[in-house]
């Protein structure tokens, strides 16, 4: 199984990093696209192909799915690459309406019915789903907005991702994580969560003792608003796990 870091900033998009965006590949099955903020689409189009890729949503904050509808139009409209067939889509129950407005010629109360190019199934707490050869399991997480950490394993090899999506501290991020090889963890608040919002998401410290107390293998720091310093938020999680921790880069790839 492999990762595809296609943008990692947090909240917004920064110079050269996209918001939210991942690509999961596994042999013998299309790709999977794990969020897509703005800026996304467009470095996915160099290591996929858009039309061939099932597409989950950890949460429907614009700076996680506000690329969806551009996905749309590829793949419904490009003259040569447009689907052949329907993808799942796996996300909060409420996306069918919430994306389905962002793509409404309809204004201001239409919804598109993407049910033509995409099958949808809402995440329920803990509750398994099949992706072709893998299981995503959604752990649900602290945040303003219906939200889940996501665990993926590839049943063939037990090679197994976990992505925090947005949060803040819960138990839930730790039994996503638990024994994974590969650990996406959000710090938004960089070093420290002193004087933020509460209830929104973690520091880099906390995302470090998320992975230890967790177990996981290798740590990878995302969704670090362009005003911090991505190096500070991997300092504070190395305080805490000593594991590999470091910055997902966007064009960064990890193989599990």
């Amino acid at each position: 199984m492999k990762l595809s870091i296609l943008g990692s900033s947090g909240s917004l998009g920064a110079p050269g990093n996209p918001a939210s965006g991942y690509f999961i590949e596994a042999p013998g099955m299309p790709g999977v696209i794990m969020d897509l903020g703005p800026g996304t689409l467009a470095n996915l189009q160099s290591i996929g192909a858009p039309s061939q890729a099932h597409v989950m949503f950890s949460h429907l904050h614009a700076d996680h799915c506000l690329d969806f509808p551009s996905l749309l139009v590829w793949r419904r409209y490009h003259p040569t690459e447009a689907a052949q067939r329907r993808h799942q889509m796996m996300a909060p129950g409420y996306a069918p309406v919430h994306l389905g407005r962002l793509f409404s010629d309809d204004q201001p109360d239409g919804v598109d019915d993407f049910s033509d190019t995409f099958a949808f199934s809402p995440w329920v707490d803990r509750e398994s789903q099949i992706l072709d050869d893998l299981t995503v399991t959604p752990y649900k997480v602290v945040h303003p907005v219906e939200a889940y950490a996501l665990r993926v394993e590839e049943r063939a090899t037990g090679a197994s991702i976990a992505f925090s999506g947005d949060t803040a501290w819960t138990g839930n991020l730790i039994e996503a994580a638990r024994g994974v090889d590969l650990f996406l963890c959000e710090a938004n608040w960089g070093t420290s969560t002193d004087n933020k919002a509460p209830a929104m998401h973690l520091s880099g410290g906390e995302a470090g003792r998320a992975a230890r107390l967790a177990g996981a293998k290798r740590l990878v720091i995302v969704h670090v608003p362009p005003w911090l310093d991505p190096a500070e938020a991997v300092a504070a999680a190395q305080q805490e796990f000593d594991g590999p921790v470091e910055f997902g880069t966007p064009g960064s790839v990890y193989e599990v």
